[in-house]
């Protein structure tokens, strides 16, 4: 199918469309595949997207959320606060106006879904606490994008990568952090595909926070009795692999070989870790981990616009993680993404089951 998508002789057939927007972008089948092989799975399946958009075979649902974005600047259905309404009375410095070292992108769910908003709060409060110097876009922050090329909308997603990395550069800050995977996704890897990231250090909260207990800045010390295990987010993790620029030609031959060499992003150097040592630094919490963890992590669900164009695949994928979840034994599920705390949150109360659902930050918050 996809020869003969390069060749333009491609039927967009409604069972084709269907395959091609019912995956969630999560990667594990292409980080599976190259357990063994040398091949592209996920990449030719953006291609599909990026296509099929192109070509006018869209998806209503995803529409949808496209013109949100395009009129309304989020793709969060239903959003009615500001975006930075969260930050009322917390006295933070805005990027756009003022000098600072540090960015700190909130994203849009946490921005725009009131319950999200402890979230940005609490990762504030840790920041102000460490005495780093950041700032908020509030109001003038933009999407990432992220999802918007998940859904194969490229130009959408240029053009905010455009902007947001044109604000980046004004504020003069040399390192961005954000909470969102998918941000992380975005701003790290996608930009630097597209070669727009430039020498910006893009970190997630994670792996910033890691930094700053290392450094003796925070010091989680208020035990949190609590027996957790962790979901990797797919953007974060298999996929929050740096980009690794290649050009070359494939060599004639049964073999398949490159010149020159061309190295595969197997999902290995994803950020695994300092969510880890994030949690193991807390007195108190005890982590059990599940069957899949890392590259091979079921996904929760919630990517690649399938929780808005087939809500009930979503669900399924999530209730999946949740049966894995509870094996364990944990009487909690952490995770660092809040596309990844509401998806599973919804199969929580959809399916009875009595898992609290956390993210990192909000223990942290709780111990120091």
């Amino acid at each position: 199918m996809g020869v003969a998508m390069l060749e333009n002789r491609l039927e967009y057939t409604d069972k084709l469309l269907d395959i091609v927007y019912n995956c969630q972008t999560c990667g594990a089948c292409d980080i599976s595949c190259k357990y063994a092989m040398d091949m592209e799975v996920l990449e030719p399946i953006y291609e599909f997207r990026i296509r099929a958009v192109e070509t006018g075979h869209t998806h209503p649902a995803l529409d949808k959320l496209i013109n949100s974005l395009r009129k309304q600047g989020t793709m969060v259905p239903g959003a009615k606060a500001r975006r930075g309404e969260w930050a009322a009375g917390l006295n933070l410095k805005d990027y756009t106006r003022e000098k600072v070292d540090v960015i700190y992108h909130v994203g849009c769910l946490t921005s725009f879904n009131k319950d999200m908003w402890k979230l940005a709060k609490a990762t504030a409060k840790l920041l102000q606490k460490a005495g780093v110097n950041f700032g908020i876009g509030g109001e003038n922050e933009m999407c990432c994008g992220g999802r918007t090329y998940q859904m194969g909308y490229k130009e959408d997603f240029l053009n905010q990568a455009k902007k947001n990395m044109e604000a980046v550069k004004k504020s003069g800050a040399k390192t961005l952090v954000t909470g969102c995977a998918d941000g992380y996704g975005a701003f790290k890897v996608l930009y630097d595909k597209y070669e727009l990231k430039g020498n910006l250090e893009v970190l997630h909260i994670t792996e910033y926070i890691d930094r700053l207990i290392k450094e003796g800045r925070l010091k989680p010390t208020r035990k949190v009795n609590l027996r957790v295990t962790y979901h990797d987010p797919c953007y974060l993790g298999r996929l929050g692999e740096p980009w690794i620029h290649w050009e070359g030609k494939p060599i004639p031959g049964h073999q398949r070989r490159f010149d020159p060499p061309k190295e595969f992003r197997r999902g290995t150097h994803g950020t695994y870790e300092p969510p880890r040592n994030v949690l193991r630094s807390i007195p108190g919490v005890r982590l059990t981990e599940m069957e899949r963890i890392k590259e091979y992590a079921w996904c929760c669900g919630a990517g690649g616009g399938v929780s808005e164009s087939n809500p009930e695949f979503s669900m399924w994928t999530a209730n999946e993680r949740i049966k894995e979840a509870e094996a364990t034994g944990a009487k909690a599920l952490v995770t660092a993404c809040p596309w990844c705390e509401q998806n599973l949150n919804g199969a929580i109360k959809a399916s009875g089951s009595s898992l609290k659902v956390y993210d990192v930050i909000e223990l942290v918050e709780k111990s120091v």
